[in-house]
């Protein structure tokens, strides 16, 4: 919530936004009201999850979300705004992938892990995925706003590449989502329930892949590859929790679990 209005709040300073309908601004009508709200989402989720770790005497944890924060201000906020270089994909798989996962799993530790980090292969493997899917949500939607970026100068990896490139990045960025899947599911890194349901998600996969690739050129229909993309975002995050939590309750003696 916070992450999206202040970049919408941001992007409306640089002019980047004046033609984006879903730009929470412009669909408030309001910076100042908006500018608000994002950071006063920002200081009751920080002080909740302060408050949590505190609970659970497990600092630790707030580093990595302290981290994350730190990457979504140099995304958007001035005098950094790192994504107007290109590097918002970067940024935001560290933000919502590695760092953000390992916080919450670290969150649900408690005092027995406060002395050290048990990152995990599972975890971290777990957390790849999530950024990838992240990720992508963020590269999509930039398709529908290549000439807007161009004016203000915003070097998005779309202004850089070009539509036609950008769905090949699109089609290879799927494409390792499911190869890492199966070789974390080979490394016995991940439980097969994981790698089973995770494979369930293929079809909407192949929807961004085809999606993409038909319309990358028509500005008015590829604006949906990113809720597309929310959606693979979404089917293939239940999954991968579905499965951990099916594999804490299936013996597998030889897979890894989240213990």
């Amino acid at each position: 919530m916070h992450g999206h209005d202040s970049n919408d709040v941001h992007d409306f300073d640089t002019g980047v936004d004046k033609n984006k309908k879903e730009s929470v601004v412009n669909l408030v009508g309001s910076r100042k009201g908006t500018f608000i709200a994002a950071y006063l989402c920002l200081a009751l989720g920080f002080a909740g999850l302060t408050w949590t770790a505190v609970a659970e005497k497990n600092i630790r944890s707030m580093l990595f979300l302290v981290c994350a924060i730190i990457c979504g201000y140099i995304y958007q906020c001035p005098p950094f705004r790192l994504s107007y270089q290109g590097l918002g994909e970067p940024l935001c798989f560290a933000a919502f992938g590695p760092f953000a996962t390992n916080a919450f799993y670290l969150l649900h530790g408690g005092a027995s892990v406060m002395n050290h980090v048990p990152l995990s292969g599972t975890v971290l493997s777990a957390s790849i995925l999530v950024g990838i899917t992240t990720s992508l949500i963020l590269f999509c939607s930039h398709f529908h706003q290549v000439e807007g970026d161009k004016e203000v100068g915003k070097m998005s990896p779309l202004v850089r590449l070009g539509t036609e490139k950008g769905a090949e990045v699109v089609k290879g960025a799927v494409l390792m989502l499911y190869v890492l899947l199966a070789a974390f599911g080979l490394s016995k890194t991940l439980p097969l329930t994981c790698i089973f349901l995770c494979a369930l998600t293929l079809p909407m996969g192949n929807l961004v892949i085809r999606f993409v690739e038909d319309n990358h050129k028509d500005k008015n229909k590829i604006f949906m590859a990113k809720y597309f993309c929310v959606r693979l975002h979404a089917l293939f995050g239940v999954a991968l929790a579905l499965g951990l939590v099916l594999a804490r309750k299936i013996t597998f003696t030889s897979w890894p679990i989240l213990s």
